[in-house]
């Protein structure tokens, strides 16, 4: 039984597959949901009380003044119902990296354009931030997310070819 690569058949013309490129950026979000879990857990064993004691300490250290109302202002940010609503958006923003990371490691093509979508929209904010504040750091994370958003657009772009070309 002949293949069509033997062929020169329909096989030649098939795109590489992508599940190396998908893989990597699913590693990849997936370990911002474990990062966002365990800043969610950190958050959470060390409470309002001990947040509070701990910015005002980091104030001090670093020379910060802590007049009234910044310390009326640390207090609201730390406060229990503050901080539950963090947990809250941490714990959501975790399971929306894990549910992409696992579309996208079974190449599903929702996740890649979740994943485009969501990691184009901070672009603007990481270009503000790398002319605002020029270094390393927000460079190399412009960089990253430029990768990202390469990646899964090249993917949502091979899917829109491929159905396109079903279809006509």
């Amino acid at each position: 039984m002949s293949t069509g690569a033997a062929t020169g058949g329909p096989a030649d013309t098939a795109p590489p597959s992508p599940a190396a490129p998908l893989r990597a950026v699913a590693v990849f979000e997936a370990g911002k949901g474990v990062a966002a879990l365990l800043a969610a857990g950190a958050l959470g064993w060390l409470g309002a009380p001990q947040l509070q004691r701990l910015a005002e300490s980091l104030a001090a250290r670093v020379g910060a003044p802590l007049d009234r109302d910044r310390v009326a202002w640390l207090e609201r940010v730390f406060d229990a119902g503050t901080l539950d609503l963090v947990l809250v958006v941490l714990l959501l923003y975790a399971a929306v990296r894990f549910v992409e990371a696992w579309g996208l490691w079974r190449a599903r093509g929702w996740a890649s354009w979740l994943g485009c979508i969501g990691a184009a929209m901070y672009l603007p904010i990481e270009l503000r931030e790398l002319w605002r504040h020029p270094g390393w750091l927000p460079a190399t994370v412009l960089a990253i997310n430029l990768a990202v958003v390469w990646v899964l657009g090249r993917d949502c772009l091979r899917r829109m070819r491929v159905q396109a070309a079903r279809a006509g």
